[in-house]
């Protein structure tokens, strides 16, 4: 893992030359795996450009932005769940979302961390970030362990204004949210959304206010619901 600080690694990303290692493979859309280099530093990372996404009937094209809204949603919230993640509009396949690599072995992931009574919190506020990001495909797959704490990547299919959430983490309905982040919600709620403006369009930054109000409102998780043909769970599960 680089020992860089956050914001020595957001200019690498976001200003660094980047080298273009290959495809990753078992991604639906074009995901590739880079370095980044400014200077003496550098750091592995994925892109994922909007040029290779394949066309979905419910999202417009531009999935990418919705990577990095996920990102600056996660700041807002103090939840501290998605890798550092930044637009660029100038790589080779065009613009695009540039996340930092998580360095994880491959073996773990959310079905087999969830008994751990130390990421129990995290895991908390994982669910609450999706709820709020209406996230709709939160597989088990998408939450990596790196260096003994938990990422959660692949947030491209968030922030729709219909109800869509879809996910694996319900062993924590009806938990209460911790106070930190009810706070960091009722801000989010009233207005503090300037990030999001730019990336999502502005129904959707309203839809995301709104959940967060709500959440906020109810003080605890939600319990899984079914939604016409849109099931509480993603596919696959993993």
């Amino acid at each position: 893992m680089s020992q860089l600080d956050e914001g020595r690694s957001a200019e690498v990303l976001g200003k660094g030359t980047l080298e273009i290692h290959g495809r990753i493979p078992d991604s639906s859309n074009a995901t590739l795996l880079v370095t980044a280099r400014l200077g003496t530093d550098e750091l592995l990372a994925v892109y994922k450009p909007e040029r290779g996404e394949r066309a979905l009937w419910d999202f417009p094209p531009g999935l990418w932005r919705r990577e990095v809204a996920a990102f600056e949603l996660d700041q807002l919230l103090g939840t501290d769940c998605v890798p550092l993640t930044v637009a660029r509009d100038d790589a080779d396949y065009g613009p695009g979302s540039v996340q930092r690599w998580v360095h994880e072995g491959g073996v773990e992931h959310y079905l087999t961390l969830r008994g751990d009574p130390a990421l129990a919190d995290w895991f908390r506020a994982l669910a609450a970030f999706d709820v709020v990001a209406n996230n709709t495909d939160r597989k088990s797959g998408h939450v990596l362990l790196e260096e003994g704490r938990c990422w959660a990547i692949d947030n491209g299919l968030c922030f729709h204004v219909d109800d869509k959430l879809r996910t694996v983490i319900w062993e924590f309905a009806l938990d209460p949210i911790a106070p930190a982040v009810l706070e960091r919600l009722d801000a989010v709620a009233r207005g503090d959304v300037d990030v999001l403006r730019g990336l999502l369009a502005p129904e959707e930054v309203t839809a995301t206010q709104r959940r967060a109000a709500s959440l906020c409102a109810t003080g605890v998780l939600p319990e899984p619901e079914s939604r016409g043909h849109y099931p509480p769970w993603p596919w696959p599960i993993v």
